[in-house]
């Protein structure tokens, strides 16, 4: 489980294609790779992946073809930047909200205004995902977990401040690049709650 709390972007330094996977080796800090070892979870843009081994500064992820078809990892190439944090402990604060680290769905980037007193991402997302997103909602975008701006039938906004931009890839996004999305798991089950119980509701009135 994560935090939805980027601690740092990283470089990907190699890929290496294999039959139904692709290796990524990830260039991280000191602080990052303390303490890190085989088999523990990592998020990359979001995506929950497995170490498969610690060599001084680089680390290793194994990505199945799966996870490259259904998230953005498939377009990632050597020299990109991926947004890094480590899973969750026992006593760490929480200064997110818990993610999982499994993608929902990918958003496509719209627009992005970019001016002296605003950094706004408009995002289009598959319709079906719109129902578990609400205005000041939660909602994870590449690991990141962030609040929404105004919404759409097919979309939202991000107003997104000078630390996140600091701190996370986000800025480096332009118009049609795709955006990993994991929308808020409490929200899911209570609107599908909801969705099922009105549902039946309806058969009995029938």
């Amino acid at each position: 489980m994560f935090t939805g709390i980027v601690q740092a972007t990283c470089e990907v330094v190699s890929i290496q294609k294999q039959a139904g996977l692709k290796t990524f080796e990830v260039k991280m800090t000191p602080e990052l790779t303390q303490g890190l070892v085989t088999g523990a979870s990592v998020a990359n843009n979001g995506v929950c992946l497995t170490v498969t081994k610690v060599l001084n500064d680089k680390v290793f992820f194994d990505v199945m073809e799966e996870t490259l078809t259904l998230t953005n990892l498939g377009k990632i190439s050597v020299g990109d930047a991926v947004n890094i944090e480590r899973s969750l402990t026992f006593g760490t604060e929480i200064g997110g909200h818990i993610l999982s680290g499994h993608v929902h769905t990918q958003a496509t980037v719209k627009t992005v205004s970019h001016t002296a007193e605003h950094y706004n991402i408009e995002l289009n997302v598959d319709p079906r995902w719109m129902n578990y997103i609400f205005y000041k909602g939660f909602v994870g975008i590449n690991g990141c977990s962030l609040t929404v701006g105004k919404v759409s039938e097919d979309g939202f906004i991000l107003h997104l401040i000078p630390e996140t931009l600091k701190l996370t890839n986000l800025s480096h996004y332009k118009a049609g690049d795709k955006i990993n999305i994991e929308i808020d798991s409490q929200t899911q089950v209570i609107v599908d709650t909801v969705e099922r119980i009105l549902a039946k509701k309806q058969l009995l009135n029938n």
